[in-house]
């Protein structure tokens, strides 16, 4: 019954600052981490930034300084604001959280499918 539904991908020039949103619905009992990934052709799914339930974030060394990971626990939402956007950047950011839906079990990781980012030069 749970999902995330990840939106705000798309063309964008070198530079442009787009804001990416995932949004947890479904019978969630609580969210612990939530975190973006992204993953280009050919290569590997990377960790690109991470937010915990207390606002502790953590970030790849090559976004540093230009994304921002947010959360709004009250509409189980999270952000990720990308400035100074590089061709390099181009992939498909996937969102992730750890959601609890039973009383009885542990959380368990929960991925979106994914919206395209493609910056152009």
């Amino acid at each position: 019954q749970a999902q995330l539904m990840e939106s705000g991908g798309g063309l964008v020039q070198a530079g442009g600052s787009p804001r990416l949103s995932c949004a947890a619905s479904g019978s969630i009992l609580s969210i612990n981490e939530m975190g973006w990934y992204r993953q280009a052709p050919g290569k590997q799914r990377e960790l690109v930034a991470t937010i915990s339930s207390g606002g502790n974030t953590k970030y790849q060394e090559s976004v540093k300084g230009r994304f921002t990971i947010s959360r709004d626990n009250a509409k189980n939402t999270v952000f990720l604001q990308m400035n100074a956007l590089k061709p390099e950047d181009t992939a498909v950011y996937y969102c992730k959280a750890d959601l609890q839906i039973y009383v009885w079990a542990l959380s368990s990781a929960y991925w979106g499918k994914g919206t395209l980012v493609t910056v152009s030069s």
